[in-house]
């Protein structure tokens, strides 16, 4: 943001009485770019120009223009033809929030295809991100202080580049605008969903020191934060200022076996589910104590060609321990096993450590130009445990069918098979002790910026150089090596019977750790002018133009290169280009009750030619209350480098099979909801996604202290970049169709309990391509409200809400899917679906040195149907056929956050919050596969459960 002294006529009070709140408020900083200092006004013989007389002079009041996001050109009037939501570091402090990533996903904006922090089996895990619209992240455009930051170094469901929010310095945040509006002519028209921009502070002087802990009420979770603050010198009486701030945070994990049902188990019998519990022969899902079938090797020498003997009973290849129950009665198993909670391993939420330095120093040049330089750097450290490996996989290599031979290489008996002597093989359900899949991301971001702002006669002018390096390190434990796997089994060489006699350097070369490091690079540079150009009856026309040019690369190897490791899918990116721009904005205010915006932008990238977005809105004022504001926009999104380049992605989601396909194997574990692979290429024939965005809204202030918002949203984006449907090819496949030109099926071996049926498919594979088009439209509500009982008591309430009307994608057949208010697009992020309703309600009352909030948090339920996977119910009991739960949907969410503040003293204050103070339950979500039965991106804090913090803050 730009700041400029002007003496500007009293205009309509909607615009007057915030824009006075804001210019009192930011007076002493800016946000874009630093202050520019005022230019003495251009001599002219304009009436406009001359000074007022006397009675005009009282109606003038000196204001402080700034910019707002959406618009390079200056204004008194904060209200802009685009609607902007500001979130001010008051309102974080008062939410209770301390990451950039818990604010602005608790935006009502914020819907399907949202990162959340605990999704440790994602692509991109240690990573947060923020998808305005639902239109998936890599629609949504985040900035910092106006300019863009290097994408996250590993792509989300190998595909979509995005900028992770837990690198942002939190410490500094001077506030948060979103423009939800899309295809931002000032930015790029690649912002389709809208702008969330982090505007941190230009300048600081003073210290100030936080400190807080907190933990939750049912056990883990334990979270510590400080932060520092400080910073001298006065740019107008010293000519510089410099600041500093630093930040650590440490959030420690809180595990599955610390949460009841249903967030701690697979078996659902209770509520008439499924039973998924580990261990089970007949769903390839083994125990540490491990199960054995009698059987041969239909390929004498291939363990992986076991086939059951007829009739052939599972037992225990050791005796249950503690941590299993023996099984001898079910059905769907005949013989007996081990049933093993292999939940009980896992967590709910990681261990997460976030620190981070950021620091800026201005510098006065002249009366009329400033440079600036502004770096941080910051690291996120994320751990996750995991389950033990399972010696049977189905991807990269299939492993179902293992089994131990009855004779090593040397003609001896096997010692693990307890068929043996009898001269069968034994087919083997096992889960290895000593190969826990955990793992680590560490992720550094190193940014420098360096700027010079300032005026030239009538022109301000801003200009800005960014050098962004983001690099991950990623370690993953405990994944089976299928080569070593097959030399263990063959030689006999692990031992199954009593696991703790093997060597170390044995469990070493079965699963070795694997490690890569991914990275992603910006650089840009831009320059950009204002000017005035003539008065028009509601104040001068003003002119924005600028040009920038950024270079992005990208490159995340392979963590499974030589697909050795089992259970992992494939994962690369590799890519870069050079994009450079040119934009033009015009505003003319043509009366004072009536305005107009145009821009318009042209970008030429270096791999997919050029583009031109343009973009229009106006603001009208019928009476001094109330405005209605408007905009159309087209936007452009390039494809990415995972869409484009030499990529590839293999990703799971929970599948259940057909109910007729359950019939043809006689509802077996074969046909029990299981992980299937979907494997997606790059496609060097793809092109660009682009949009037509509209917006439509009225303003209502009748009193300063209270306001209204009420605009509609229209989105379509055309040639919308996705896999082929994966639907069509699944479809094609049960009926024993042609599959469509570009795909393929990687089947299962043969269902022991029905060997003439089917095989379930394992893999589907299909390349990216455009589809038809995706359209979707809803309305946002904002309402403020402010209440003064006296100088020392003043109550606050804001609400925004937002409702989705509808989100619908057409194929490329021409098939149109509905998703709002169901758990699709299923194959986005962790499938949390598109609640059709998203909203909050904060309530803040201040009394002398005491103040304190209550903030309501709201999103609607869900059906648990996918369309874009099959049609009607998505969960069912697969043994029965009825819907789970019976009503087929995931309940609505709602949570209650307490937060408080008491000033001891001028310079020190105690804080302290319950966050979800009625600890609510997140609701049953069986489908989601980013957790076990809730959904975390919604409901996360219904699972953590009631959680407590306190704190002090020292200002000085």
């Amino acid at each position: 943001m730009k700041t400029t002294k002007n003496m500007a006529p009293r205009r309509h009070g909607l615009a007057l009485a915030i824009a006075a709140a804001l210019a009192c408020a930011c007076a002493q900083v800016s946000a874009q770019t630093p202050p520019a200092p005022a230019a003495a006004p251009a001599p002219s013989a304009s009436p406009a120009q001359t000074p007022p007389p006397d009675d005009q002079a009282k109606k003038t009041t000196e204001l402080t223009a700034i910019t707002v996001t959406g618009s390079a050109l200056p204004r008194i009037d904060v209200e802009t033809p685009s609607p902007v939501t500001t979130i001010t570091a008051e309102q974080i402090q008062k939410s209770g929030l301390t990451t950039v990533s818990d604010v602005v996903r608790s935006i009502s904006a914020d819907n399907s295809g949202s990162i959340p922090a605990s999704f440790t089996a994602g692509f991109a895990v240690g990573s947060t991100g923020v998808a305005l619209r639902g239109l998936t992240v890599n629609s949504t455009l985040v900035l910092i202080d106006g300019r863009r930051a290097a994408n996250y170094p590993v792509t989300d469901d190998g595909q979509r580049s995005f900028v992770d929010l837990n690198t942002i310095p939190s410490n500094a945040i001077d506030r948060i605008e979103v423009l939800k509006d899309g295809a931002s002519s000032l930015y790029g028209a690649d912002a389709i969903a809208g702008v969330v921009n982090i505007i941190l502070k230009p300048s600081f002087k003073g210290a100030e020191f936080t400190a807080d802990v907190g933990t939750s009420e049912h056990g883990g979770g334990t979270t510590k934060r400080g932060t520092v603050l400080f910073g001298g010198g006065d740019l107008r009486k010293d000519g510089w200022n410099a600041y500093f701030s630093a930040e650590y945070q440490k959030d420690n994990s809180i595990m599955t076996r610390d949460r009841g049902y249903p967030y701690n188990t697979a078996d659902l019998r209770r509520s008439g589910g499924n039973n998924l519990i580990g261990g089970q022969p007949s769903q390839n899902s083994g125990s540490i104590y491990g199960t054995v079938t009698p059987g041969t090797l239909s390929r004498p020498g291939d363990v992986t060609s076991g086939v059951a003997d007829p009739g052939g009973l599972a037992q225990p290849l050791q005796s249950c321990g503690s941590l299993g129950t023996l099984i001898t009665d079910d059905p769907a198993n005949p013989g007996s096993y081990c049933a093993q909670n292999r939940a009980l391993y896992t967590a709910i939420q990681p261990t997460t450590e976030r620190g981070g330095l950021y620091g800026r120093f201005t510098i006065k040049l002249s009366d009329t130009t400033q440079a600036y330089i502004a770096g941080s750097y910051y690291e996120v450290k994320t751990s996750f445990p995991g389950t033990p490996a399972q010696i049977q996989a189905s991807t990269p290599n299939n492993t179902n069918a293992i089994a131990l031979p009855a004779t090593l290489p040397d003609g001896s008996l096997n010692p693990n098979n307890p068929f043996a002597a009898q001269g069968s093989a034994a087919l083997i359900n096992y889960s290895f002790p000593s190969a826990l899949a955990s793992g680590q991301t560490d992720n550094h971001n190193l940014r420098l910026v360096g700027g010079l702002t300032g005026q030239w006669g009538e022109w301000s002018y801003d200009t800005a150089l960014v050098l962004n390096h983001d690099s991950l390190d990623t370690r993953l434990d405990g994944l089976l090596n299928y080569g070593q796997l097959i030399s263990a089994i063959t030689n006999g060489t692990y031992n199954f019977v009593n696991p703790s006699a093997n060597s170390r350097e044995l469990l070493d070369a079965l699963s070795p750790t694997l490690r890569k490091t991914s990275t992603s690079d910006l650089q840009s540079i831009d320059f950009h002018v204002t000017r005035p150009l003539m008065d028009l009856g509601g104040g001068s026309l003003g002119l924005a133009t600028g040009v920038d040019v950024r270079h992005e690369q990208q490159n995340d190897p392979d963590l499974n290169a030589n697909l050795q490791a089992q259970g992992l899918g494939v994962a690369r990116t590799s890519g870069q280009r050079t994009v450079g721009g040119i934009y033009v904005e015009l505003d003319a205010p043509f009366t004072e009750s009536f305005e107009v915006d145009a821009s318009s932008r042209f970008d030429h990238y270096s791999d997919f030619g050029n583009n031109f977005s343009p973009k229009i809105g106006f603001k009208w004022k019928p009476f001094e209350q109330l405005a209605v504001r408007g905009t159309f926009s087209k936007g452009y999104r390039a494809p990415g480098f995972s869409e484009s380049g030499n990529s590839q992605s293999e990703g799971f989601a929970t599948f259940t099979p057909p109910e007729d396909f359950q019939n043809a194997h006689n509802n077996s574990g074969y046909v029990q909801p299981y992980p299937l692979a979907f494997l997606t290429t790059s496609n060097p024939k793809i092109q660009p996604e682009r949009s037509k965005s509209y917006t439509l809204g009225l303003l209502f202030q009748p009193t300063q202290d209270l306001s209204a918002s009420l605009d509609f949203y229209r989105i379509k984006k055309t040639g919308v970049i996705a896999q082929q449907d994966p639907n069509a090819v699944l479809d094609a496949y049960f009926a024993g169709e042609p599959l469509p030109a570009g795909s393929a099926i990687i089947a299962d071996g043969p269902d022991p309990a029905a060997p003439g049926a089917l095989p379930r498919p394992l893999v589907v594979a299909a390349p990216w391509v455009n589809q038809n088009s995706l359209k979707t439209q809803g309305i946002d509500l904002d309402l403020k409200a402010g209440y003064s009982f006296n100088e020392n008591t003043r109550f606050t309430s804001e609400i925004n809400l937002t409702k989705i009307i509808s989100w619908k994608l057409t194929l490329e057949d021409g098939t149109t899917l509905d998703f709002v208010g169901t758990h699709g697009p299923y194959g986005v992020s962790s499938g949390a679906g598109t609640p059709r309703y998203r909203g909050s309600w904060a309530n803040s009352i201040t009394f002398g040195k005491a103040t304190i909030t209550g903030t309501l948090y709201y999103t609607s339920g869900l059906k648990l149907t996918a369309p874009d996977v099959t049609d009607g119910c998505f969960s069912t009991n697969t043994d029965t056929g009825e819907n789970f739960p019976a009503n087929c949907r995931m309940a609505s969410f709602t949570d209650f956050d307490l937060t408080g503040r008491y000033d001891l003293t001028d310079k020190i204050a105690i804080t302290g919050s319950v966050m979800n103070a009625f600890d609510k339950k997140a609701p049953f979500d069986p489908l989601n596969y980013a957790a076990l039965n809730y959904n975390p991106t919604y409901a996360q804090n219904g699972v953590v459960g009631r959680f407590f913090t306190v704190g002090v803050r020292v200002k000085l």
